[in-house]
């Protein structure tokens, strides 16, 4: 095993080729390539949402999730959990004190190389800003973020419109609008606290450079969400899926 050290990113490299990654040396991902994992137990069951974690879920999106506030007393510092309907995406999402935290480390805080969903650190927990950044690695079979980078593909983009996230004592929709093929250093996408009071300037950049989009009349004052990873083999490129956030009222429950 060797160790290889890149700007922001650690990564291990096993060398006797049971794991191949391109390591991402700029927010925080890495893309593994499943079908060289097959001896690697550990990170399957890492990259997969188990039974233990399941009991967790909450049963529907709502406005009180009391199974989110008892995985907390696990970890303090899951946030919520979120599910993009049709597709492999439906974890806890965790959020650390840095953007490094939970890059190799899965939901329970233990090392893993598939990591967690993770929500950026600059974004508040409860989903209160105008734009949130959600990251995950880019695996194979569906695992934590590949599936986001299936939206770049007209007819799945099409086929998948919504999802959601829950909190502790709140829920959202998420109606997905558009995605767009960029890289790590896309500031318009990467630094979330720029948009302090609407995310004008954010419609108006996705509108111009999404690979795929829909009409669904997001408007500058509406929250914004943002699901991000690794774009295939290239160590820079990106897929971002951005949504919008609608809050469920107390109450309402999705079926």
């Amino acid at each position: 095993m060797s160790f290889l050290i890149l700007r922001h990113v650690v990564v291990t490299v096993f060398t006797f080729r049971t794991l191949q990654c391109n390591s991402c040396a700029h927010n925080f991902h890495l893309r593994f390539n499943y079908s060289l994992l097959v001896a690697d137990g550990a990170l399957r069951r890492g990259a997969f949402v188990g039974a233990e974690l399941l009991q967790y879920k909450p049963a529907a999106p709502a406005a009180d999730n009391p199974t989110l506030a008892e995985l907390q007393t696990v970890n303090p510092d899951v946030c919520g959990w979120l599910t993009v309907d049709g597709t492999g995406i439906d974890y806890p999402v965790v959020q650390g004190a840095t953007n490094m935290d939970y890059v190799n480390r899965d939901v329970y805080g233990d090392f893993s190389l598939s990591g967690a969903i993770f929500l950026d650190s600059r974004c508040a927990a409860d989903l209160t800003d105008p734009y949130t950044v959600i990251y995950g690695h880019h695996m194979d079979n569906s695992a934590m973020f590949g599936d986001v980078a299936r939206f770049a593909e007209a007819d799945y983009f099409a086929a998948h419109p919504a999802g959601s996230i829950s909190l502790p004592d709140a829920a959202y929709t998420i109606e997905l609008f558009a995605c767009v093929v960029t890289d790590a250093y896309d500031t318009a996408i990467y630094t979330p606290e720029r948009y302090h009071d609407d995310v004008g300037a954010l419609l108006d950049y996705a509108e111009a450079q999404a690979v795929q989009q829909r009409d669904i009349g997001v408007t500058a004052q509406d929250r914004l969400v943002a699901l991000s990873t690794c774009a295939g083999s290239e160590t820079n490129g990106r897929v971002v899926v951005l949504g919008r956030l609608c809050p469920l009222k107390e109450g309402d429950e999705m079926q």
